[in-house]
Parts: structure tokens; sequence; C-alpha cells
């Protein structure tokens, strides 16, 4: 299996492929810059109006880029040859609430009913930040961004609510105010951070502790910046208790074909 570091030039189509052929099945962050990655909550119709709504109350954690019809694995609006079943290198499966398996291929699980909803991705202004020189660092250790449930509360919809999941990078102190300015550019990922400074003050006990991907030092002369994650979804589908849902695996996600700067449209209702 090819190395993360050979992969950095690779056409995203060309990306795409090898994921669903299983040729790759590690983290997507650094991968076909300039391209929209996107995480994805997969669940039963019957529970997706809800969800959707959630997530427009709470676009900051959850920017839909994309909403696919009942049954139907494809995602147009991202590219025309993405088969959501197999085009992310690793995909969680949950069972009322639980997390049951982790997988790289759902075609065995793809249901009549299921929806996809596509949210965008911090690593679209990682990209950007690496542009304007600001390293970040679980990329250069190429390793998952480190993420943490706060205490930060959510809108509810339905079923669905709960605490938001922020991701950190640390920040050289003198170029916070530029990262800060940088991301806001980019609402469908997330856009400017929610906080920085102590991790106490959203409820975060240990940053080296994190709840999901790999901690990351934060040296002297750096702040830590929290970014809301699109984990966060996870998080709540668990909350809810829903009887059968799929996630991306965190950092393992669908890399589309649209620019990662794209206008993308809102989304005020289901649109099926």
């Amino acid at each position: 299996m090819p190395e993360h570091k050979d992969l950095a030039g690779l056409d995203v189509r060309d990306l795409r492929r090898l994921i669903r052929a299983g040729g790759y099945t590690r983290h997507t962050a650094g991968l076909a810059a300039g391209r929209l990655q996107c995480n994805l909550a997969i669940l039963p119709e019957e529970y997706a109006t809800d969800f959707i709504r959630f997530c427009e109350l709470n676009p900051k954690p959850c920017p839909i880029v994309a909403i696919g019809n009942p049954g139907d694995p494809s995602l147009p609006e991202l590219g025309q040859d993405i088969d959501i079943r197999t085009d992310v290198p690793r995909y969680r499966l949950f069972r009322d609430g639980v997390f049951d398996e982790e997988v790289t291929d759902i075609t065995d699980h793809w249901r009549s009913d299921f929806v996809t909803v596509a949210l965008g991705c911090s690593f679209t202004f990682e990209n950007a930040l690496m542009a304007h020189g600001i390293a970040v660092k679980h990329i250069d250790l190429d390793q998952t961004v480190p993420m943490y449930r706060s205490n930060i509360g959510l809108s509810s919809a339905g079923p669905f609510g709960g605490e938001m999941v922020v991701t950190m990078r640390p920040i050289p102190a003198s170029r916070v105010g530029q990262a800060w300015e940088i991301s806001s550019r980019y609402p469908q990922a997330h856009g400017a951070p929610i906080a920085k400074g102590a991790p106490q003050d959203i409820g975060i006990a240990d940053l080296q502790q994190p709840d999901w991907g790999d901690p990351v030092d934060v040296e002297e002369g750096e702040v830590p910046v929290y970014w809301a994650c699109g984990v966060t979804p996870q998080n709540v589908l668990m909350k809810a208790k829903i009887p059968f849902c799929i996630t991306h695996a965190p950092g393992h996600m669908l890399v589309a074909d649209v620019a990662e700067d794209a206008d993308i449209p809102a989304f005020n209702a289901h649109q099926n």
C-alpha cells in the first residue's frame, strides 16, 4: 500500500480510484490539494429531515455541501463518478448509538432508504494555512488531527443534539490573527475558530488525551486554536441512538472534484 507522502500530487480522480480499489485506507489530510474534502453522515430517510435541520441550525460544525437522494450512492454535485459506498478510505458503523465496526467498503451494508449528507471539512482551510506559510503540525507529522469533545452546546432538532466536537492546531502566537482571518474565508469548511487558549475554558481536560486522532504538542511560543469539527455529527448520532447509521472514520474523508473554495449553495431544506 502506498505511503501518504507518495500520494500528495495524485489527481483527485486517481486518488478516489485507488481508494475504491482498497489501495489506500489511511487519512486524507494534505491530499488532492485544492479539492473539497467532506465529512459524511449516512442514515435512514426517516431520520434525515431532522438531521438536516440539525445541521442547518449548527452550520459551524455541520456545513452541508451536498445531500444524496434516498438509496442513491452518487453525489453528482461533488463528482460525476462518486460512489459513496467505496470512495472513502474508512467508514464507521453505528448500531443503536454504539460504534460497531470500521470497514473500508459499505456496499454490503447499503440500503435503499439511506440518505447521504456530505459536510465540509477543515482540511480545506488547512491547505490555505499552509499556502500562507503557517505550518499544520499533524500533517507534517503524518498524523490525524486531534479532536476533543467540548462543553459547547448545540441547537437540537428531533432526536439530534448535544455538544460540539472541536479540533486543535498549535499556531505561532504571532500568526493566530492571520490563521483566524484565513479560515474565516471558508464557511463551508467550519470557518473561523471558535476559541483559543486554555482548553479548560471549553471543557477539555487534557490536550494530550484527544477523543479522536493523535496528540500534538503545543510548544513555547504557540497558542492552541480550536475549530468546530465535522466529527460533531458522529457524536450527535451516537447520542440519538438511531438503529443504524454510517459515517466516515475521523480523518478519512471523501475527496470531491469541486474546488475547496467553490461557492457551495445553501441547503435550506431536504432536497428530495
